[in-house]
């Protein structure tokens, strides 16, 4: 049955905002959680000194019975993220063991809204941003971070890009399954005018991560930014995982959990899953797959909704109308393009940058791959799907 532009809200998807909340993130949870947010708070000052491990040691008991809203449990998912990052990767050397009074409510939260107890993209972007002006639109300039590790210029640019980024592909996510309606009814006209909407944002999307450079030093990304948000899977430092103290259902035995990486956003799987983009089977497909734990149920289950039908390539080569297949490669074309931006991103941010830092290694990326092979393949195998 075709799905209808209003039925993506039912993902928890706008045609506004895309991924984003419907609601501008919560700044701070109520007066119970004031130690909690104080420490998260002073982070940047915290990860300077040789405090951090026994402050968040010493917290009080977290009050988890008093989380009442959703946006009350995205606040404490990423508050309680922040904090376990900080834990693992604020010293000399990485931490293998979180305190139980950190590990067990960050579980139990994490459990609550369907994603692994780690930093992801969700917490780390979607739910990471307030508006000076709330009538102004989602756009750098106008936002700034709830939440930092150390602060500072580079940091806020770098996550704030990747939150314009969600707000620019909002009007490409509100035509893909009337993308797929369109060709199912045979209808090339409205799929050229459709495709030619998700050209627009593909270009939109673009044209915000060409501005990455001009707040973001890739050696402060490096050095600064990039070594708090590894994960403790595939990681060289840390081969077993992390031992979540108190958690009964882990049984004290080390947890791998992948870090913070925009694969975990869901634009690109969803674009994919509309063209018809697809990746071969192998390390990389299960690793993709993978990332979808990650992601809120609700737009894993976008993916899927997706990926449950027909892609538009074929109709389009079956078509044969000229202006049809100039829509379709016009949005390959610009997919291709952010996938070569982005490696020519990883290559200068991170794989020419020198290790100076076990924790921090230059050649795997914070989700615990090779990512320069994994780039490269997705850039190659979106420009394989063009049509002549």
């Amino acid at each position: 049955m075709p799905t209808t532009p209003t039925s993506i809200a039912a993902f928890e998807i706008s045609s506004e905002r895309g991924f984003l909340p419907l609601q501008d993130p919560l700044k701070r949870l109520p007066k119970a959680f004031e130690a909690w947010e104080s420490v998260a708070l002073g982070l940047p000052k915290l990860l300077v000194s040789d405090q951090v491990h026994r402050t968040i040691a010493e917290l009080p008991p977290f009050p988890i019975e008093a989380i009442k809203a959703d946006r009350e449990r995205e606040r404490a998912m990423l508050l309680l993220s922040y904090l376990g990052h900080a834990y693992v990767w604020g010293g000399p050397g990485a931490e293998t063991t979180l305190p139980a009074r950190l590990a067990v409510p960050w579980h139990q939260i994490a459990e609550s809204l369907g994603r692994p107890p780690v930093l992801s993209y969700s917490s780390y972007a979607l739910h990471n941003f307030f508006r000076f002006d709330a009538s102004r639109e989602i756009e750098c300039g106008n936002l700034g971070l709830i939440q930092n590790f150390l602060g500072g210029i580079d940091e806020e640019w770098f996550i704030l890009i990747h939150v314009e980024i969600e707000r620019k592909a909002a009007p490409a996510l509100a035509v893909l399954h009337g993308c797929l309606d369109a060709a199912e009814a045979r209808d090339a006209e409205r799929l050229e005018i459709s495709l030619s909407q998700v050209a627009s944002s593909l270009g939109w999307m673009y044209a915000t991560l060409r501005r990455m450079p001009e707040h973001c030093e890739p050696f402060i990304y490096y050095h600064r930014v990039r070594p708090y948000i590894h994960g403790w899977k595939d990681h060289p430092d840390i081969p077993d995982g992390v031992i979540y103290e108190g958690v009964k259902t882990y049984g004290g035995r080390p947890q791998q959990f992948r870090g913070e990486t925009g694969a975990q956003s869901a634009i690109v799987p969803s674009l994919d899953a509309m063209l018809g983009v697809g990746h071969k089977q192998d390390v990389l497909s299960s690793y993709l797959r993978e990332m979808r734990t990650y992601m809120p149920p609700a737009h894993r289950g976008f993916i899927e909704s997706l990926e449950a039908r027909t892609p538009v390539r074929a109709f389009v080569q079956r078509a044969r109308r000229q202006s049809l297949t100039a829509a379709f490669n016009a949005c390959v074309e610009t997919l291709q393009a952010f996938r070569s931006l982005h490696l020519e991103y990883a290559a200068a941010y991170i794989f020419r940058q020198a290790q100076t830092d076990p924790k921090n290694p230059h050649a795997v990326g914070t989700g615990g791959t090779p990512f320069m092979e994994y780039l490269k393949k997705h850039r190659d195998e979106t420009g394989e799907n063009l049509l002549k």
